[in-house]
């Protein structure tokens, strides 16, 4: 069974995938450790264990493979909020609701810490050539967010004044930095601790709560 590639031209056959995939995690371990600009395409070639053409014959070049592969951490990333939102019909009230996705965004960022390092340092670039793409595909994890701040609003569960786009986006960037700083520095204490606190936080930054959080 073969796969399509982001922009669904063609299918993918499992070997290219596989080989896209050795790529991407190279990068991400180089860049997490070093940055974008030091890391060359040599070294993503060499971890990966394949010849530098293939990064060429798959991507284009070092840009183009950084794009695919912004494209790929934050999809993964945005399908987890996604996947961690209750049905409708689940009867989970929705700050329950919004606490369940926030946890799940912070289990993620612990087991793919270097993803998330990547991110935090290179994706709020404003001259990049892939920002824009990065930007829009960004939106959809705190789209996730907002969504579930917005049910909140809807029900008189925030503050009125509250813009829940604002709120969506800080409470993203308070995931992936609580996460980051559990994991480099406090990695002994337990993931209960980190989602209480960010919890805590979560609910000062919406407004009082008329229940807690978890």
């Amino acid at each position: 069974m073969s796969v399509r590639t982001p922009s669904g031209d063609r299918p993918m056959s499992r070997r290219r995938e596989a080989t896209r995939q050795r790529l991407f995690e190279a990068a991400i371990t180089l860049i997490s450790e070093q940055g974008y600009d030091a890391t060359t395409v040599d070294e993503i070639a060499e971890r990966a264990g394949v010849a530098k053409g293939t990064v060429y014959y798959n991507f284009g070049g070092k840009s183009e493979l950084y794009t695919a592969l912004m494209e790929w951490g934050v999809t993964r990333l945005a399908q987890t909020l996604a996947e961690a939102v209750p049905a409708p019909d689940a009867g989970v009230p929705p700050r329950a609701a919004l606490a369940g996705v926030l946890r799940a965004g912070v289990v993620f960022i612990g087991a793919h810490e270097a993803l998330a390092r990547m991110l935090m340092a290179e994706a709020w670039r404003t001259n990049r050539s892939w920002y824009t793409a990065v930007h829009q595909i960004r939106t959809e994890a705190i789209g996730v967010i907002t969504a579930l701040l917005d049910d909140l609003a809807r029900d008189g569960l925030v503050r009125p004044d509250l813009d829940t786009a604002l709120a969506g986006s800080a409470l993203f960037g308070m995931v992936v930095s609580v996460a980051l700083d559990w994991r480099t520095l406090q990695p002994e204490r337990p993931i209960e601790d980190i989602h209480a606190t960010l919890a805590h936080m979560a609910d000062g930054l919406v407004g009082p709560p008329t229940a807690p959080l978890s």
